[in-house]
């Protein structure tokens, strides 16, 4: 584009290339279905943690589009409807690294927040990115899990849906709860230690605290069964998918009927962050650096306390889903990676 600007020009040409550079800079380039571009449109970025706002009229404007014909905005065909902190945001990334994938930015939040889900199925396809009709179009929002009204309405909506939920060690993703939560400066934090929020004075544990109550999945799971078929719901490792993303996006790629292409080119393992970051082509891209944050110190004595709390919770989720996770029952010596 530089070289639109050379000497010897008159100052509305000048204006005109400073413009273009300056729109050209804060476009998101979305592919198609060869790889190549597919279209330009803003970025809108949502972090896990956002406010109960919906979109304004300002908002929208990031949505106008440069797009290749016989493109439109699709309803998804599949949904990452949870759990929060459990590595949502970098499935979704994982995904978007094949040909086939279009994602949503952003959480949409339709399902799950009445005044979003009041405007309609229309509102809901115009928050979705352009694609060609053989791609996937996938959108997430980790609170859908937990929100009680949302399988029938995204039943509602496409009965034959499919549905990735992504699951990690109870514990690990309480703490990951909690440091969220702390570390927000918009939130109504407590200035109590994850400790004394999560272990009642009686010395049991608190079952009401939101991390705790979020961490027992088969509460959940149950909810989505009654409405869908265990075959429509693929349950992510996502242990697994830190420590071997590969394997684990091959046994995504075929429940969602797509062409194994993605591969171990697409990864390297960034030792400062300690956990694999993307590759799209020439490109690397690592998850913000609010990923990865450093998480409190717990006494062995309280994650003892929850390992066996939680050990006859997973094991109903685990005859539930017919898929054993082997989450530690008690204390043991771990590398953990938080997403």
């Amino acid at each position: 584009m530089r070289r639109w600007c050379v000497p010897n020009v008159q100052w509305s040409q000048l204006v005109l290339c400073a413009t273009v550079l300056f729109l050209l800079g804060g476009l998101h380039i979305y592919r198609g279905p060869n790889g190549g571009p597919l279209q330009a449109l803003d970025e809108v970025v949502d972090d896990e943690d956002t406010s109960g706002s919906t979109r304004t009229t300002q908002d929208d404007r990031a949505y106008r589009r440069l797009r290749f014909p016989k493109t439109s905005r699709r309803l998804p065909q599949a949904i990452i409807i949870g759990v929060r902190k459990g590595g949502t945001r970098a499935l979704l990334e994982m995904l978007f690294l094949h040909k086939s994938v279009q994602k949503a930015n952003g959480e949409v939040h339709f399902f799950d927040r009445d005044d979003n889900y009041e405007r309609g199925l229309d509102w809901y396809r115009r928050r979705m990115p352009y694609s060609f009709p053989n791609q996937i179009t996938i959108e997430k929002s980790p609170s859908y899990f937990v929100t009680p009204e949302v399988p029938e309405r995204i039943k509602a909506m496409n009965s034959s849906i499919k549905l990735l939920l992504i699951l990690r060690d109870p514990v690990i993703r309480a703490i990951s709860d909690y440091t969220q939560l702390h570390s927000n400066p918009l939130a109504n934090r407590s200035s109590r230690s994850f400790e004394q929020l999560v272990v009642k004075p009686d010395g049991t544990v608190n079952t009401n605290y939101r991390p705790v109550s979020v961490s027992t999945y088969h509460n959940h799971v149950y909810r989505w069964l009654d409405v869908f078929p265990r075959e429509q719901l693929f349950v992510v490792n996502g242990d697994r998918l830190i420590t071997n993303p590969v394997s684990e996006l091959n046994r995504i790629e075929t429940f969602l009927g797509l062409e194994h292409r993605i591969n171990a080119d697409n990864f390297y393992f960034n030792r400062t962050k300690g956990f694999y970051c993307l590759r799209y082509g020439p490109v690397d891209k690592c998850l913000k650096e609010t990923k990865g944050r450093k998480h409190p110190d717990v006494r062995p004595s309280v994650v003892a306390k929850l390992r066996e709390h939680f050990g006859q919770h997973n094991q109903k989720l685990y005859d539930v889903l017919g898929q054993d996770f082997g989450w530690p029952e008690n204390i043991t010596h771990q590398t953990i990676v938080y997403y």
